[in-house]
């Protein structure tokens, strides 16, 4: 056995280490690290949400399946690699999907079932929480999802004695606390970043706003209870040991961190949680989390505003549409060379038309598109049509062609953006970004760099995702040093000699993006039209 090999396993027998569990929307994964942040194993499991009564939901069921099969899994490739069985770990954590509505009464039974940040049912209470709070409520916020039922007068409000997300109920079910970090609670119900809580005035708003319907509880006291990252918020209990651990080998009394949101890992995973940094992730949808100094002056709808594990305000934009289309017309490229003869692998095909981009005119030659494969609410479309559109003067070739469909990606993000920048004069020093459009070296980073107007870097790490964010925080909880913050911790030891790879901004390419997006903006009309007037209809006899 190696060195290194030997070390881990002492480092495992001693619990010298950390274990993030993240539950995503298709997958639950469980990392274990060690104290040089490595992964030492890692175990997942495969679900998916299901529609039962109108609601997307996961049942208790998978919940607690997948949960024990992660960890599973990550034993097993430890008892593999290192001939051990884990009977303790250093420290724990638990992250989930943010937001959504999980309401227990006071034996601990589960009210309705699990209602998740997936569905759209809560417009109308969203709507009057924005108007009342003068904040903006998303519609997938868990305070939305409890006053929707409000509204709907259902029968199950009097019983609640305690509403929580996904990654708090997960911890409460191992540790016995009612206990979510702050990050997470940003998802539930606007927080006060001056009282690290929950926004108290909003508090006493909503209470007086219900009181006349009698119900046995205040706000407060049904929230669980808002850690920062660093603070104990309990321990594994002997329950929690046995649900944990089938094989019941794993001893109680490891300490947990608070548990998290999946943009609170994201964050910590990308090292964004400093003021004036953020990350974009980029994939069929795109969202960009940027921190923030100060509040904003107004509500905007296209901003949601969480906060990082230590409780500093992020503005989030996130656009349905991004990189759907781009692949749409990559298949078409790849039909047209396989006609021809050609078999050309993947990733070829992209780094020779992306490359193309580089060539381009800085405006895209006068050309606009839009892909559009779903609505977009940044823009004010319910729904998308994928979209070229050129005028007997733009100068169309491949070049022009490929950047445009780069610029578009980013169409949407870049207004909700512009928001942040210019209406709020949010400063913004480094940009890190992640997702499949950046395998391609250097042309995606010169697209969104000139899109954000800020350095954008890619990270080696950022591809571990959101488990080992969590194991990250699980580990600062107990290998920091006194009183320091997450943002040295990240910087100094985490990420001290990660292999980052950086780009400013070109500013032909920002004058550039800054032509399209005004075309873009004139252009949403045509978009619009296509929308109500261009429709696949099946003829008839054909059905």
């Amino acid at each position: 056995m190696k060195a290194h090999q030997i070390n881990r396993k002492q480092a495992i027998i001693n619990g010298e280490t950390s274990l993030g569990i993240e539950f995503g929307s298709t997958r639950i994964k469980a990392v274990l690290i060690d104290q040089r942040f490595e992964t030492i194993a890692s175990g997942s499991y495969e679900w998916e949400n299901r529609l039962e009564d109108g609601f997307w939901t996961y049942s208790l069921v998978d919940i607690i399946t997948g949960l024990q099969a992660a960890y599973s899994e990550m034993k097993q490739e430890v008892e593999r690699s290192y001939g051990i069985t884990i009977r303790t770990i250093g420290s724990i954590g638990i992250s989930a999907m943010m937001h959504g509505y999980m309401a227990f009464d006071r034996t601990g039974e589960l009210l309705v079932p699990f209602r998740t940040w997936r569905n759209a049912t809560t417009s109308v209470a969203a709507k009057a929480l924005t108007e009342q709070f003068q904040f903006n409520i998303p519609e997938r916020w868990s305070i939305a999802h409890l006053y929707q039922a409000i509204l709907n007068e259902e029968k199950h409000l009097p019983r609640i004695d305690y509403m929580t997300t996904l990654a708090g109920y997960i911890h409460w079910l191992l540790t016995g606390q009612k206990a979510i970090g702050i990050g997470d609670a940003s998802g539930m119900f606007p927080i006060d970043e001056a009282a690290l809580d929950y926004h108290e005035s909003m508090v006493k708003q909503f209470d007086e706003q219900i009181a006349a319907k009698g119900y046995p509880w205040k706000l407060r006291e049904i929230l669980p209870k808002v850690y920062q990252a660093g603070e104990p918020a309990g321990e594994l209990t002997e329950i929690g040991a046995k649900i944990l651990d089938r094989s019941q080998n794993l001893q109680p009394g490891i300490p947990l961190c608070p548990p998290e949101g999946d943009a609170g890992t994201g964050m910590v995973a990308t090292n964004s949680v400093r003021k004036r940094t953020g990350n974009i992730s980029v994939g069929t949808s795109v969202f960009a989390m940027m921190v923030l100094e100060k509040e904003l002056s107004k509500v905007y709808p296209e901003i949601d505003l969480v906060t990082t594990p230590t409780g500093s305000p992020v503005g989030m934009v996130h656009a349905n549409n991004c990189s759907s289309d781009i692949n749409a017309w990559m298949g078409l490229f790849r039909e047209f060379s396989e006609a021809m003869g050609f078999k050309v692998e993947t990733h070829q095909l992209f780094e020779v038309l992306f490359n193309k981009a580089l060539e381009a005119d800085p405006d895209g030659g006068g050309l606009l598109s839009y892909g559009y494969f779903s609505g977009e609410n940044i823009t004010g479309l319910e729904q998308g049509r994928p979209l070229f559109v050129r005028t007997p003067e733009s100068r169309f070739n491949l070049a022009n062609f490929m950047r445009t469909h780069l610029f578009t990606a980013f169409g949407a993000l870049k207004i909700g953006m512009d928001i942040l920048t210019k209406n709020e004069q949010v400063a913004i020093d480094r940009i890190l970004a992640h997702g499949g459009l950046f395998k391609t070296p250097i042309v995606g980073q010169k697209i969104v760099a000139a899109a954000m107007n800020a350095p954008v870097s890619l990270m080696a790490t950022a591809g571990e995702g959101g488990a080992w964010g969590m194991a990250i925080l699980a580990s600062y909880l107990m290998n920091k040093d006194q009183n320091e913050s997450l943002e040295d911790f990240l910087d100094q030891k985490v990420f001290i000699e990660a292999d980052v790879q950086e780009i400013y901004p070109d500013q032909f390419d920002v004058k550039g993006f800054e032509a399209f997006i005004e075309r873009y903006k004139k252009g949403l009309v045509i978009e619009q039209a296509a929308v109500d007037h261009f429709d696949y209809m099946v003829e008839k006899g054909e059905e």
